[in-house]
Formats: C-alpha cells, structure tokens, sequence
C-alpha cells in the first residue's frame, strides 16, 4: 500500500468516528457515504471503490451503534414497499380484465350462435303487403 492510500483510510476512519459521535467538522453530519466522504477529505468514488470496506463497516456500525437504518437502506426499503403496492394494484387489474375476457368470449359466443339460426318465419297475413322479403 502506498502512503496516500494508507492516510486516505486514517482519515476516513477518523470520520466514521467522528459522525458516529455527532462531531462532524466538514460535512453536515448525515449518516450517508457522502457525508462520510466529506468528512474525510476523500472522493465518494474512492470510498466507494477503494474503501467499500470502510463504508461496510460504516453502514454495520450506523446500524448497532444509533440502532438507525442508514438513509440509503431506507429509502431502498421505502422503494421496495412502493413496488410491492404497485404490483399488488396490477395483479388486481390483471385478474379483473381476466374475468372481463371471459364475459366478452361468452358474449361473444351467444351473439354468434344467434346469427346462425334463422329467426323464426311468421306466417303474414293476406292483407299485408311485404316491403322487402322474408328471409
């Protein structure tokens, strides 16, 4: 390891430290990876790349030490939730348009087979005179 890499993992290590205790210098003190980022002095993608063990171990100690959920687990969760509502809303319209198929093939077939038989021939009376045949 090269000395800026081992300096870069001391300082976030400090800045875990210090957002874990509320003391935060630079950033404003949100228990997220950007702020932890800030905090160090580092780039978010180098503690996203290079340090993901750090910001692992960040997320497992937001976890036990302030008993929160970190933001991003949160709002995954919220997403999760919204997904699961969504698709319980398609499932619903899915099965409802299921049944509605049903009654228009049903209705269908009913239209249909009344086209095929001929209607009933009346017999006219002799006073009447037909504009158009009877079919």
């Amino acid at each position: 390891m090269n000395p800026n890499h081992q300096d870069e993992r001391t300082r976030i290590r400090q800045a875990i430290d210090r957002l874990l205790t509320g003391q935060a210098t630079t950033s404003n003190g949100s228990l997220t990876a950007a702020a932890l980022a800030i905090e160090a002095g580092v780039h978010r993608m180098a503690l996203m790349k290079r340090h993901s063990d750090l910001k692992n171990l960040f997320y497992e100690r937001v976890r036990n030490e302030t008993l929160q959920i970190p933001e991003s687990e949160r709002e995954l969760r919220e997403t999760v939730t919204r997904q699961r509502q969504t698709i319980k809303g398609q499932q619903a319209q899915i099965e409802e348009l299921r049944q509605r198929v049903t009654q228009l093939t049903l209705a269908a077939a009913v239209l249909t087979q009344r086209q095929d038989t001929p209607p009933d021939p009346r017999p006219v009376p002799d006073n009447v005179i037909l504009l158009r045949p009877v079919t």
